[in-house]
Order: structure tokens, then sequence, then C-alpha cells
């Protein structure tokens, strides 16, 4: 009897022990898991969101991870190659590159929210732009893109701020005097939001450079310009509005406006040989520059 009674014991205590070591391993892994999922819950600044999308921030919040946004987009009307979508959702580990050639694109999206790589597959601008009108929340909102005509509000592509097209121009071979104009052609809004510019050569005198320029009001981010640009890293390529176009610091004193007087509080700057002189003394030369 007695022999009985340790023996239960002794199974009472290895299952204890057992089931105490699986509980340890099972919240390692809990804890593996969530911290991987918060890892990758962090957007890369230049995430390019659908047409319509909120700010960041905000579109991040109120994305269910759904993925109809990208079943419209894979069974549109217009799809070139049916079957796959511009739209693509964030999996575990970022974007895996569809081109073995240097582009950007970005090493973190939240799981299963929408986004797209211009330089793999551009958004193709399709006038109903069925990944808005597909999504149940509001993450994509239609009124940003959006227009009245005719007194009633219609759907209109040409609204969407999906980032804004940035040139380098050390390596557009256009602004070599090579002449180019691939981004030019491809732009679904061609004359407006990507035009072609006389520039005078000055090192020949005679010769002249016929180069892109891309107009922010009218630009949609639609990065059919980086998809068709001639360079191997492209040097025409979308980035975030807010990536792309810049503000004036919270420290600059504008002197048009009232100014707090804490701004205006000494700063330190680089002295050159200008700045040793006054304002006065050095704008009033003949050659500003050469000085």
């Amino acid at each position: 009897m007695v022999l009985e009674k340790d023996t239960k014991h002794g199974l009472n205590r290895r299952k204890f022990i057992i089931s105490s070591v699986q509980a340890v391993g099972l919240s390692m892994i809990g804890g593996l898991v969530w911290g991987a999922y918060v890892s990758e819950d962090k957007s890369s600044p230049i995430v390019l969101r659908p047409p319509g999308a909120l700010k960041e921030e905000d579109f991040v919040k109120k994305c269910i991870k759904c993925g109809l946004c990208v079943e419209a987009c894979k069974h549109r009307p217009n799809n070139p190659n049916p079957g796959t979508a511009t739209l693509a959702l964030g999996a575990p580990g970022g974007h895996k590159p569809q081109k073995s050639t240097p582009h950007i694109y970005p090493d973190k999206v939240p799981i299963g929210t929408p986004y797209f790589v211009p330089r793999e597959v551009p958004c193709y601008m399709c006038q109903n732009i069925p990944c808005t009108v597909a999504c149940p929340t509001g993450a994509l909102e239609p009124n940003k893109v959006s227009s009245i005509k005719n007194g009633r509000k219609v759907l209109d592509i040409n609204k969407a701020k999906m980032g804004l097209a940035v040139i380098d121009m050390e390596s557009c071979i256009a602004f070599w005097g090579i002449q180019c104009d691939a981004c030019y052609r491809a732009c679904p809004v061609i004359d407006k939001a990507l035009t072609i510019e006389y520039m005078k050569n000055e090192r020949t005198g005679k010769h002249a450079y016929l180069v892109p320029v891309v107009h922010s009001k009218h630009c949609t981010g639609c990065g059919m310009c980086e998809y068709a640009c001639v360079t191997e890293k492209p040097s025409i390529f979308v980035l975030p509005i807010h990536l792309a176009t810049g503000k004036a610091g919270s420290h600059y004193v504008k002197g048009w406006e009232k100014t707090p007087e804490a701004k205006l509080k000494p700063q330190t700057f680089h002295k050159t040989k200008k700045s040793e002189k006054s304002p006065e003394e050095y704008l009033n030369t003949e050659d500003l520059f050469n000085e």
C-alpha cells in the first residue's frame, strides 16, 4: 500500500513538472510571436498606400487586414496582367523584392495591410478605383478621390495623392544631355503632372537639355514614371508626400508673422567670410557669388 501511494505521488510530481515546463515554453513562444508581430506592425517611412488612404497612423488603425482591396485590384477590368495585382499585403519578414535591380521598397509593412512598389508594379489609375470602393472601414476613403461634376460627386482618380515623384538630376540621363522622355510618355496625367522643359546648356551655349519636371499639384504618385525609367536604379521615383516635400522648421523665424520672443533667442551659426560683414555690405557688392 505504501509503495502504491509513493508511486502515485511520484507520477503527480512528474506531471506537475512537465506541465510547468510546457507552460513556460508556451509563454516564451507566445512572447516571441507577439514580439515579432509588434515589430512587423511598424511601417517603413517609405511605404506607399492605395488611392484614398488616410494618413498612415489613422490608416493602420482603421485597416482590418481583410484584403478586399487587393482582390478588387487583382480582378479589375483593365488589368494588363490578369490574376496579378498592383497591391500586395504586408507579410512577416517585410517586402520581398520582385526585381534584382536596385530600387526603393519598404523593408517593413504592417502585416495584412495593402501597399505597392511602383518599380515592380505601378498603380494603373483605374477610373472606377475598385480598391478604394471595396474597403469596408473607410481606411481607403472614396471622398479623398472624388470631385464634383455636373453637381454630382463622382470618383476621380486624378485626385489621388499616393505619393510624389522625385527626380535625381545626377542620375537622370536627360540631365546629361541625352534625349529621353520615357517617364514623360508613361505619365497618365501627361503635360500636367509631368512636363518636358527646355534648359540651356551653359557649357556649350549652343545646345539644350530637354528635362522632365514634376508638378506636385497634379502628380498622383501612381509610379508609372518610375516603372518606365530606363536607368538601372530609377532616376525618378515615388516617395510618400511627407518625405518628398519639405516645410520650414519650427525654429525658423518668419518676418511677416508675429513671432514668439522665444524663437528670437541667440542662435549659434557657422561663421564664414561673408557672415563677418553686415547684410548691407555683402548684398550690395557687384559680384556676390565670386567675391
